[in-house]
């Protein structure tokens, strides 16, 4: 988790203190990081927005239960968010130390927001990413963003795509 939490150092370090922060969620190692990033910061008050296609949710049904729940299978193209269960420090840390939403995207929306950011920013991102980005491309998903003023969008992962995944 202190790797992933020095995101959150360099965003601080370029002068921008975020009203929320999106970000993809499986298992919640990335998750983890960035809360314990906030923590470090003091930025309490910046609510995390997680992302994750319908067919890998367990972070969203997790945070809807109050611990941790087993999905039955993972039935989604961003296979990188294939965690079964988020893990319980995930859980109780979004729950408990830090405003967090779970959103759910559709695999259709994660993709096309893979191609929109490829269109505008000419970087290449697998689907897993493209649930994040979702939340500001897909004109369903946008609303959430609409409260606040500063977002940033964590851009992770583009190791795993591939043509086939993105048709």
């Amino acid at each position: 988790w202190e790797g992933h939490s020095s995101i959150i150092d360099e965003i601080a370090a370029a002068g921008v203190r975020p009203d929320a922060i999106v970000v993809s969620v499986g298992g919640g190692g990335l998750l983890c990081g960035v809360l314990r990033g906030l923590q470090r910061h003091g930025w309490s008050e910046t609510t995390v927005l997680t992302a994750e296609t319908d067919g890998a949710a367990c972070f969203a049904k997790a945070l809807a239960a109050g611990e941790p729940v087993t999905l039955a299978g993972i039935t989604s193209v961003a296979t990188s968010l294939g965690a079964l269960s988020a893990s319980s420090s995930a859980v109780q840390m979004a729950r408990d130390d830090q405003p967090t939403e779970a959103y759910t995207v559709s695999d259709a929306e994660a993709v096309g927001a893979c191609a929109s950011l490829l269109d505008d920013h000419r970087v290449l991102v697998e689907p897993a990413c493209g649930a994040a980005l979702a939340l500001a491309y897909s004109p369903r998903q946008r609303e959430a963003l609409r409260r606040f003023e500063t977002v940033v969008v964590v851009v992770c992962g583009g190791g795993g795509v591939t043509h086939e995944i993105l048709s």
